[in-house]
Parts: C-alpha cells; sequence; structure tokens
C-alpha cells in the first residue's frame, strides 16, 4: 500500500483503540437519546399565538402629520400573515391617497427570540430597513427605534370595538412627544 505522504509509512490498525472509539460512540448517542426534544420551536410558537389578534386584513384611514401646514389624509391597508408555520407574522402595509395611488408601502416581520424571551420586528421601507424590540400589550403592541437624535415610538392598541388604532411620536431630548402618523383600521377578516 502506498501512502499518500512519502515518507510516512502507513497507519496501523490499532484494534484497542478502535473498540475504545466505537464504545465512546455508543455512550454518546445512548446520552443523546435520554435529553429532552428541544422544543424551541413550540416555544416560538406559542408567543407568536399572543399575536392571533393582527391575522387578516386590516383597512382604515390614516393622517400623517409633517410638520406645519395641513396633515396628509391616507387610506391605509395592513395585510398580516402567519407564517413558517405559525413562527413568524408577515406584516404588509400600504398607503394610497384618494385617487388609488399609493404613496407609502413597507413591509415587516415579527418573531419570538426564546434564548432572550424578546419579540423583534424587522422593518423594510424604501430601501431602508430596521430591527428593534417589539413588547406586547395587554390591547396591542409598542415598538420604537432612534432615527438621528429624536426616538420614534409607535403603539398600537385595539378599540373597544375592535378596531387597530395605531400612533406614531416623535420624541427629540425631554420634549414632550409629538405626534407624526395615526391610523384606524376596520379588520376586513
Amino acid at each position: 500500500m502506498r501512502t499518500a505522504f512519502p515518507g510516512f509509512p502507513p497507519p496501523r490498525f490499532n484494534s484497542g483503540l478502535c473498540l475504545a472509539g466505537a464504545f465512546i460512540l455508543s455512550l454518546s448517542l445512548a446520552t443523546a437519546a435520554q435529553q429532552p426534544v428541544s422544543n424551541s420551536a413550540d416555544i416560538q410558537r406559542e408567543a407568536m399565538h399572543k399575536l392571533a389578534f393582527l391575522a387578516g386584513r386590516w383597512s382604515g384611514p390614516v393622517t400623517i402629520m409633517r410638520g406645519p401646514g395641513e396633515p396628509l389624509h391616507l387610506t391605509q391597508s395592513e395585510d398580516v400573515q402567519y407564517k413558517l408555520d405559525g413562527l413568524v407574522v408577515l406584516i404588509e402595509g400600504k398607503s394610497t391617497s384618494t385617487d388609488g395611488k399609493a404613496q407609502f408601502s413597507a413591509l415587516a416581520t415579527i418573531s419570538f427570540d426564546d434564548a432572550t424571551r424578546t419579540y423583534r420586528i424587522r422593518a423594510f421601507n424604501d430601501g431602508h430597513y430596521l430591527d428593534a424590540e417589539l413588547a406586547l400589550l395587554a390591547d396591542g403592541f409598542s415598538w420604537g427605534f432612534p432615527a438621528g437624535p429624536v426616538r420614534i415610538v409607535n403603539t398600537m392598541h385595539l378599540t373597544a370595538k375592535g378596531e387597530w388604532h395605531e400612533v406614531s411620536e416623535a420624541t427629540m431630548g425631554n420634549a414632550p412627544p409629538r405626534g407624526g402618523v395615526e391610523m384606524l383600521l376596520q379588520h376586513l377578516r
């Protein structure tokens, strides 16, 4: 038998070493078989179920304050679906003007990190994205992010009528929050 490396003799078969290796391997497999099966996906799916109130199609008015002057009034739609067997919520939002022309569109995913016990939202808009922690509230959710010296916070509550009421506010330093976006959506199913 030739070796791949000249000058090194071929390895000798050592039955004692092989027997010890086989014993260690079988012991490892037996130990692994006794470990509980990871239920990470089940934990995540259970946490994500708490967002079930969002699932479906929503539509209604949105008002956007763009500084001094008249606010912009549009129609907002939100399509919310569970994906990956309930592990991720996908939200597609669109704002249209009265003539039906798209003015704004965004896509977001919400997931649950069972290691940190936190919900995460990743939102995409106009070639940009951001990641933020999302907090569940008794009747909705809240999430925020820094935008330079400003902190933006989005807070959603279900109204007594089951409407999606969401307000986005901007805070700079110690100044009181200023409203930027407010929407009131009806659940279309």
